[in-house]
């Protein structure tokens, strides 16, 4: 119940800048149910006014013209406040959809390393839906069936025998603490279905992102198992759920005919008795109609709220995330005077029981390019990340022109930084749209000219669709060749004054390579450039490279100074020089991949 009240207290900063409409709504809500319980006392009156003895000497004109009236006003108010707080509700979800959204991106990298997109898009869904279950049955539901009650009960104790409000309120009573208790206990049920759910979704949407892998190894049987698994544990969680809700609405209908009964017994006797009229039984009968229509749907009403409550609570849960990296309250934007960088003694591990990086320091000087080379595994693309403050560092510091990175926005950061990956994942979208992506703002004319010194444009004016080709889902109708073209594409257009290449050519054959590489070297002519290389041919003019071994700079220098050092980048160097050599005959006796792959398009 605690972290119900927590749920909704998260709602209410979402729905105060529209407080006017809130009162407005229920002020409706209020004088549509005044005019619903007007309604059976008009009833009442009519009846007995049309009675043999009355009707003889006057007919009921304004009695019935009065009844119209009212009926007509609990239809009219109650449309009226779905009007007035339409508004409030979808403004309300959009909100904080956003927000959780937008908190989503600033969550660290680690986060979305543990996360399943599937099951985080399905909870900001039923989130932002359960906003809109809990408004409606909460505010339009259960409100004005509790001041239903009240209003009835107010009318059964003035006008009748004790007796009818005890029996009417008791039988509310013991339905509404049946159906609470009961849904409480189904809850359990519920949660179950939306983990299994969740669990299945991201089962089966993780199985289709990775098609090729699951073909390459057939293993679509195992898949469909996998799958099947989970989707069994969910029926079964969901046949539990809707058994139980037979049995709970099997015991809601006998309480409600029981009452009606007893009611409908006592105001006999009071007719027959003379102490009642017949407009008397009329008016019991359909005051209790009135109140039981609604509290039929209590249990349903009450078992979507605190499922709505679970839902938004789960979605608000990723509010309250830790950001890990978070900008300091006196961060200021990041000055770019020349963008020279500097590591300082900087420590770093993923998990406290394993670091990455120790103690590592160098410079890269503005507009120079500093390579960085070693093993898989060694800390190389740690570097990187660390420079786009995915991560803070655990000990040191790392500076831009002298700012420490923690004190500088980390808009303005990654701003002023370029990347081009070493697995270039695009968005399921135009090759227009992709390039675009680097800087949204610019205009035809600049999208045209990056495309044209990425060395893509004649690849895209050959398409059919041209700029508008879409490129799939993470870019895969695209060769790897082309991808790391876009890649390029949209570096050049956000123009950074610092450059990352994080093996940007090391997943491509030797061929495409270099003339990839020619491109890379184009876009660092007088950038700040950290290369994070693979191939050694790719950095032989770096002013400096690093090799990496375990976490630690064990050599630097540039590229004659450390193959006269005869040490670990001498000996990778004469390794891959042995591997180019052997592989130029096989290369020579095949065409391109890439001008295979773009006569096939």
């Amino acid at each position: 119940m605690r972290g119900d009240w927590k749920t909704i207290k998260s709602l209410i900063p979402y729905l105060w800048d529209y407080r006017w409409r809130i009162f407005v709504a229920l002020s409706f809500l209020i004088t549509a149910k005044l005019a619903n319980v007007g309604v059976p006392l008009l009833m009442k009156e009519i009846v007995d006014a049309l009675s043999p003895t009355n009707a003889l000497l006057t007919m009921p004109v304004f009695l019935l013209i009065a009844y119209g009236v009212l009926r007509l006003s609990s239809t009219l108010f109650a449309e009226l406040r779905d009007v007035v707080f339409a508004k409030v509700a979808q403004n309300s979800i959009r909100r904080a959809a956003l927000e959780v959204f937008r908190h989503l991106h600033d969550l660290s990298l680690r986060f979305h390393l543990d996360r399943q997109t599937g099951g985080v898009s399905r909870d900001i869904e039923r989130g932002t839906r359960g906003i809109e279950n809990l408004l409606r049955f909460a505010l339009f539901s259960i409100i004005p069936t509790l001041f239903e009650m009240v209003l009835v009960g107010v009318i059964l104790i003035r006008k009748y025998n004790v007796w009818f409000a005890v029996i009417t309120l008791g039988a509310l009573i013991f339905y509404i603490t049946l159906t609470v208790l009961v849904t409480e206990w189904r809850t359990q049920f519920r949660r179950s279905m939306n983990e299994l759910d969740s669990k299945a979704n991201s089962r089966a949407i993780d199985s289709l992102l990775n098609y090729e892998t699951v073909k390459y190894f057939n293993n679509e049987d195992f898949e469909a198992r996998r799958y099947d698994e989970n989707l069994r544990r969910l029926e079964q969680a969901t046949v539990k759920s809707q058994t139980s809700l037979g049995f709970l609405n099997a015991a809601q209908a006998t309480t409600i005919a029981a009452a009606v009964t007893g009611l409908m017994v006592l105001a006999a006797h009071g007719v027959v008795a003379g102490s009642m009229t017949v407009g008397d039984l009329v008016l019991v009968n359909v005051l209790l109609i009135q109140l039981y229509i609604p509290l039929n749907f209590l249990g349903v009403i009450y078992r979507e709220i605190k499922q709505s409550l679970a839902d938004m609570e789960k979605m608000f849960r990723l509010l309250r995330e830790n950001r890990e990296v978070a900008d300091s309250p006196n961060a200021h934007p990041l000055r770019l005077d020349g963008a020279s960088i500097r590591f300082e003694h900087v420590s770093f591990g993923y998990d406290p029981r394993r670091q990455i990086l120790f103690d590592v320091s160098f410079e890269v000087p503005a507009g120079k390019k500093v390579a960085v080379v070693g093993t898989s595994g060694a800390g190389k693309s740690t570097l990187a990340r660390l420079l786009f403050r995915f991560y803070d560092v655990t000990g040191g510091r790392i500076l831009i022109n002298g700012q420490d990175l923690r004190d500088v926005t980390q808009a303005s950061l990654r701003r002023g930084i370029g990347i081009v990956p070493q697995d270039t994942v695009l968005f399921n979208d135009t090759l227009w749209y992709n390039i675009a992506y680097g800087r949204p703002e610019a205009s035809d004319d600049e999208i045209i000219s990056a495309a044209k010194s990425a060395h893509i444009y004649d690849f895209i004016q050959s398409l059919p669709d041209k700029f508008q080709a879409q490129v799939g889902e993470r870019g895969l109708k695209l060769s790897g060749g082309e991808k790391q073209r876009v890649a390029i594409a949209r570096t050049l257009l956000k123009s950074p004054a610092i450059l990352i290449f994080d093996e940007a050519t090391s997943a491509l054959d030797s061929r495409t390579e270099k003339s990839i590489q020619m491109e890379l070297l184009e876009i660092a002519l007088n950038r700040t450039t950290l290369v994070i290389a693979h191939r050694l041919s790719t950095i032989i003019d770096a002013d400096q490279i690093l090799v990496i071994e375990h976490g630690r700079i064990v050599e630097r220098g540039n590229h004659r100074a450390l193959l006269e050092l005869d040490g670990i980048y001498a000996t990778m160097w004469a390794m891959q020089q042995q591997e180019d050599f052997e592989q130029e005959p096989a290369l020579a006796a095949f065409p391109s991949p890439v001008a295979v792959a773009k006569q096939a398009v």
